[in-house]
């Protein structure tokens, strides 16, 4: 006689049904999935197009502020204007160069030591 019993002393009649057919559980729970997902996008269509309803009326206030006071622009206005501005804004001045180095410079000799990893 074996140590074990291959039998459990108390048998569940629903434990015996999905060993022996264990796509009587597996069906069932693909089916919600598939049926919620399906039921669910009404709901989800419905918070889009509040969403999509909220933007819209927005941007049309917002378009009929907008027209009230509009001045017409003129590229080349608008390019004047704003190379005008820079020009008051700064002033060339020229560093004094270190001593002994020609106006134009010199190329360096040999090139920068590399980084160590280290």
């Amino acid at each position: 006689m074996p140590t074990f019993q291959n039998n459990p002393l108390k048998s569940n009649s629903a434990h015996v049904l999905l060993r022996k057919h264990p796509a009587l559980f597996g069906i069932p729970f693909v089916l919600i999935i598939v049926g919620a997902s399906f039921g669910m996008q009404s709901f989800v269509q419905t918070r889009y197009d509040l969403q999509d309803q909220k933007i819209q009326n927005v941007t049309k206030e917002q378009e009929l502020g907008l027209a009230k006071n509009r001045r017409k622009v003129d590229i080349r206005e608008e390019y004047y204007r704003l190379s005008a501005a820079q020009d008051d804004v700064w002033e060339n001045k020229r560093i004094p160069r270190p001593a002994g180095l020609p106006e134009w410079g010199v190329p360096p000799t040999e090139p920068p030591p590399k980084p160590s990893s280290t």
